[in-house]
């Protein structure tokens, strides 16, 4: 089975059991070591497994706001009555979006990228539905962008990113009239790596049945 490939018109294709094979298989950064991590929550989004696009917002135009204007993936702190990362994941998904986990077949997770300023950021993936419409509270998200996942890869291809992680000031992925960097792009950048084996068309086998 091919997990990501060029459909008929141009695009790509996902199939998701294969999806969740080549997470599963891949090897995924750690927690630190480093207790002062504060541990935090967010989920790469996919939807539209014809021509496959990523899921983000970003944060809202505010002085002083730390984040401010900043392309991130949905998310953030994990709380005492979250039973799992991954539920924190799912609760902030719901709070910031309004997308439930009803909506999301989860896929695994990313694992762990760190921030300067001493956050520890689990990353899981899903593959969203599409359903429903998004509504998020302006005082903390000014938007959500859908990006094709193929824009991505594209720019991946053409900086030369494979095979080597820049550091965070030339690992830049430009859509629109926004830029992704800092750990969102570090992010991005594994994700692609994962799967970057099997756009060029290399098949996964897997147990589960092809959806």
């Amino acid at each position: 089975m091919i997990s990501l490939k060029r459909g008929v018109q141009g695009g790509m294709f996902i199939n998701t059991s294969c999806l969740k094979t080549i997470m599963d298989a891949a090897a995924h950064p750690g927690p630190p070591e480093d207790s002062r991590y504060q541990s935090t929550s967010v989920f790469l989004l996919v939807f539209d497994k014809i021509r496959p696009h990523v899921l983000v917002i970003q944060k809202a135009d505010t002085e002083g706001y730390p984040w401010r204007n900043q392309v991130a993936l949905p998310g953030g702190h994990i709380d005492p009555e979250d039973d799992t990362a991954m539920d924190a994941g799912f609760r902030e998904l719901k709070e910031e979006l309004d997308i439930s986990r009803d909506q999301v077949d989860y896929v695994g997770s990313l694992g762990h990228f760190q921030t300067i300023n001493h956050k520890d950021i689990q990353v899981f993936v899903g593959l969203w539905n599409g359903n429903g419409i998004i509504r998020h509270n302006p005082d903390e998200i000014s938007r959500t962008l859908k990006i094709p996942l193929e824009t991505l890869v594209n720019i991946h291809m053409a900086q030369g990113y494979h095979g080597r992680l820049p550091d965070v000031y030339t690992l830049l992925y430009p859509y629109q009239d926004v830029t992704i960097w800092g750990v969102t792009a570090k992010i991005l950048h594994h994700f692609i790596e994962v799967l970057y084996p099997h756009l060029a068309g290399i098949t996964c086998q897997s147990a589960e049945h092809s959806d």
